[in-house]
Order: structure tokens, then C-alpha cells, then sequence
């Protein structure tokens, strides 16, 4: 008898196990297995494993909550269309000139029904969206520029004007594009590993795995147990588990191969398909203005005229996370689960070396904290390994002419992968403090 639970987070976390050995912790089978139920979930989902998630597999306890807050802020209940959020990611990686991610959300723009024409040009598409121009290149070169009166014009432009929780989303939705351009950069992925599959009949997929996760109620019943289930050995959910999705990605292989063949047998192509191969060579700069707008150094002498994020004036902890999920139901947990799992990630890195690395990319970012000695990021990263980490912060699309540091090149790829999820996220919470804060300053003037 084949059981499965509607709790993904239950399901995962109960094929966890590790172990202590010479005292570094290693993946047994558990673990790999954990692995593998992440990548299969995204065969299931996707027809195809992104390449984003091939890189982070070596650390699944974050590549779990990676997805699913990537999933609930791009498919989830939420103010914004579908069409208008594939969008917003389409304009936050362009600025930094990302193919990889311009390319997939081009074509996920056209699959949730977005019209191509929209694709021409930045100035093909409404004023609500192009009014996101200016907050898009602050937040993605000089997010310190953030200004309550760049949130007063969003919500007082008239007919085109956004309401609070709209913005909101929005926010979320470029600040979690522009950090996962630094780690697509930092991890040279491959724009040819952005695949195009389709379900029967050229749809989405009815049913993800992470609608699971995220409360969906329309989980198909195939997929669903009564709570009683849960207490059953956790060998045999694993296992039937893994079958019924090999079983899935086994028919979904077959249907694919099939479509193919009578695609070469006829050589037509649909329209749909026609438009995402154009857009598939879509230049990332058409969606861009003002491109000479970059990261400039935030240094002492402009402290004067932009005021320092002080973290003991402005947290995640204390401010960020509460107005966030207050105004974007749930969000502040999955942002805040993603920060905690990047934290705790199981590392040959010593915690005061990732604590320099956080630290000093918020320090080029005008972030200070007062209890930090500052010192100790001269002490504890090699001069290369500081240049690279602000390289990737900074000047993601610059990174493909930089040479990884000898510190990484000879580290394990999971090292390697992890010094780049630490670059993502801090660079992820800082953008968020500033557009949060000047939310904030707008809120009570």
C-alpha cells in the first residue's frame, strides 16, 4: 500500500539522519536520500531540474527552504498576477544582465499567460510595472539610495498607482532576484541549462509538490493521507515515495520523447513555442534604463549625505520581520527560515570566517553593526576572497571575467557553494532592510 502524507516539510525532515565523524558532519544515506526526493520533486514539478537547484543540492536542509519560498512568492496566493511577478523578476535580472534568469522567467511569463508583446521592450509594458524602473535599479546597485518618498510615488501615482501589499510582494520579488543573480554568477550557471518542457497539451503542471508545503488545498487526492499516516515507519514512506515519484518522472519522460518525435517527424512548431525561442535570445538590455547606473562605493565621506543603516536602529529580527509578514501573509517565516538554514549549514568554514562574510558584504552595502570589530575581516579573508565575495554582491555580471580565489578553487564544490549562498542571502536581507525601512518611514509620516 502505497502512502503518502500532503506535509512535504514532515516528509523531508524524516529522512534527515547524520552523524558525527572525526568531527566534521557527513551525509549518510538519509541525507542522500533527502537529496535526491528534492531533485525528483523538481522533475515532477518542472519536466526538468533548473540548474540553480543542481548547484544547491549539496546543501538540502537549504535548498527545502530556498524552494519553497521561491515557489510561494512566484505561484502562491498573493496581490499580484502572475504574469505582472515572471515580470518583475524578468526587470530585476536584467539589471544585472542575468541570461539565465532573463530567459526562464521570460518563458514562465508566456506560460502563465503574459502577453509576449510585453517582452519587446521595458516600454512595451504597463506604467504600473515600468513605475518599478527606479526602485529596481536603486535596490539592485545602491540599495542604501532607498528613500521613503521612491514608496510615496509607487502609492500615489494616480490610476497607476500600488496599493501597500502589491509593493510589498514586489519588493520581495526584486530583492530575491538580484541576490539570486549573484549566486548564478558566482556559480557560473550555464544560460544553456534553462530547459523549455511543457505538460500534455502545452499547460502547467496542475500540481506541485511545494503547493503541499505551502497549504494548497488542491492537492490531487493520489497525493493526499489522513493525519493517522503520519505515524508509519519512515523507511516505508521514503520508499513509496520514491517510487511513486520515479513512476511519475518515468511517464513524464516517456510523454516528452513522444511529443518530441512527432515534432521531428512534422517540423512544425506551435506559436507559443515559436515565442519562447525568440525569447530564449532575448537581450536582458531591452528591459534595462539608465544601464550607467551601478554600484558605487558606499564610503565615509557620503555618510554625511545617506544615513548608515545602523542594525541596532533597523533589524531583520526586530523590524523587518514583523512589518513584512504583517503586510505579506507568511512570507516573514519562509525569509526568515532561508536566513536560519544559510546560518546553521553544516560547513568546514568556522562560524567567525561566515560571520565575516555576512558582515562585510552589509559593510559595502552601508550596513553597520556596532558590536562587530571589523578588524577581523582583514584577519579572517584572504585579500582575493574579499575581492571575489564583492565582486559577486556588487557586480554579479562582472564575475564572469573573475578568477575564483585559490581559498575556493581548492575547496570542496559544496564549500565552494556555500560561500556563494552566504553572499545571496546577506546581500538578500539587505536589500530588504532598506526598501522595509523607508516602508516604514512612509508608514508613520
Amino acid at each position: 500500500m502505497i502512502i503518502c502524507t500532503n506535509k512535504m516539510e514532515y516528509r523531508l525532515r524524516s529522512q534527515c539522519q547524520r552523524v558525527q565523524k572525526q568531527g566534521l558532519q557527513v551525509m549518510v544515506n538519509g541525507e542522500k536520500d533527502r537529496v535526491s526526493l528534492l531533485v525528483m520533486k523538481a522533475l515532477v514539478s518542472r519536466g526538468s531540474v533548473d540548474a540553480v537547484s543542481q548547484q544547491m543540492a549539496t546543501h538540502p536542509q537549504y535548498l527545502e527552504s530556498f524552494l519553497r519560498t521561491q515557489h510561494y512568492i512566484l505561484h502562491m496566493d498573493g496581490p499580484l498576477p502572475l504574469p505582472y511577478r515572471h515580470y518583475i523578476a524578468i526587470m530585476a535580472a536584467a539589471r544585472h544582465h542575468c541570461d539565465y534568469l532573463v530567459y526562464l522567467h521570460s518563458a514562465q511569463f508566456l506560460r502563465v499567460g503574459g502577453d509576449h508583446l510585453w517582452l519587446q521592450s521595458l516600454e512595451a509594458a504597463p506604467p504600473r510595472l515600468r513605475l518599478l524602473d527606479h526602485i529596481n535599479k536603486v535596490l539592485a546597485h545602491q540599495p542604501w539610495l532607498t528613500a521613503c518618498s521612491h514608496i510615496q510615488t509607487l502609492l500615489k501615482a494616480g490610476e497607476q498607482c500600488w496599493s501597500l501589499a502589491e509593493l510589498v510582494q514586489a519588493v520581495v520579488i526584486l530583492a530575491h532576484c538580484h541576490s539570486l543573480c549573484s549566486f548564478v554568477c558566482g556559480c557560473d550557471v550555464n544560460p544553456d541549462f534553462v530547459l523549455f518542457s511543457k505538460s500534455p497539451n502545452d499547460t502547467l503542471p496542475a500540481f506541485s509538490p511545494y503547493d503541499a508545503a505551502n497549504g494548497n488545498t488542491n492537492v490531487p487526492q493520489s497525493l493526499a493521507a489522513p493525519s493517522e499516516h503520519r505515524t508509519r515507519r519512515r523507511s516505508l514512506e521514503s520508499s513509496c515515495e520514491m517510487v511513486f515519484l520515479r513512476e511519475r518522472i518515468q511517464k513524464s519522460q516517456e510523454e516528452r520523447d513522444k511529443r518530441e518525435e512527432q515534432f521531428l517527424q512534422t517540423h512544425q512548431q506551435t506559436d507559443t513555442e515559436e515565442e519562447e525561442e525568440m525569447i530564449c535570445f532575448a537581450d536582458p538590455s531591452r528591459f534595462i534604463t539608465d544601464p550607467d547606473f551601478c554600484y558605487q562605493e558606499f564610503s565615509r565621506r557620503e555618510e554625511d549625505r545617506f544615513q548608515v543603516l545602523r542594525i541596532q536602529d533597523y533589524s531583520w529580527e526586530d523590524h523587518g520581520f514583523s512589518l513584512v509578514n504583517r503586510l505579506y501573509s507568511d512570507i516573514g517565516h519562509l525569509l526568515d527560515d532561508r536566513f536560519r538554514s544559510v546560518a546553521t549549514l553544516p560547513s568546514l568554514h568556522s562560524p567567525d570566517l561566515k560571520r565575516a562574510v555576512w558582515n562585510y558584504i552589509h559593510f559595502v552595502l552601508g550596513i553597520r553593526y556596532d558590536d562587530y570589530d571589523y578588524g577581523e575581516v582583514n584577519q579572517l579573508l584572504e585579500p582575493d576572497l574579499k575581492l571575489y565575495i564583492k565582486a559577486v554582491a556588487c557586480f554579479p555580471d562582472a564575475t564572469k571575467t573573475l578568477m575564483c580565489p585559490l581559498s575556493l578553487t581548492a575547496a570542496k564544490s559544496s564549500e565552494r557553494t556555500h560561500i556563494n549562498l552566504l553572499i545571496m542571502e546577506a546581500r538578500l536581507q539587505a536589500e530588504l532592510l532598506y526598501a522595509l525601512r523607508a516602508i516604514t518611514q512612509y508608514m508613520i509620516t
